[in-house]
């Protein structure tokens, strides 16, 4: 590996941090799509899918940020990437756009790799 890509500690938690982004930024576009149902379509209805989703979307959320913080020192990632991810984590799509430097840190990461 060269002296420009950092070493993985953890590639398999690099590779469920990578997962729980792809989870957390899909149930963002599906609360967007109960909300959207709640005030524009089926008013009757809406309200229980957006608690619904609402609910699992900040448990996933939570469980997203922590997942940041612990992999800052399990993998390790920078500074600037956790910071990203906590703010992509509060943007719609943020997540799917920090997956991408994850990806290719856990591509540099991998043997046989050229970097």
């Amino acid at each position: 590996m060269s002296e420009s890509s950092p070493a993985v500690r953890d590639p398999g938690f690099l590779k469920w941090l990578i997962v729980m982004g792809l989870i957390e930024g899909t149930s963002t576009l599906v609360l967007g799509g109960a909300m959207l149902t709640k005030y524009v379509f089926i008013q009757s209805w809406g309200p229980m899918a957006t608690s619904i989703a609402g609910n699992i979307h900040g448990i996933l959320f939570i469980v997203y940020v922590l997942m940041l913080f612990v992999g800052w020192r399990r993998i390790p990632t920078s500074g600037g990437l956790l910071l990203a991810g906590l703010v992509g984590a509060v943007v719609p799509f943020g997540p799917f756009l920090v997956d991408i430097p994850l990806f290719r840190l856990l591509k540099g990461s991998s043997p046989g790799s050229s970097g």
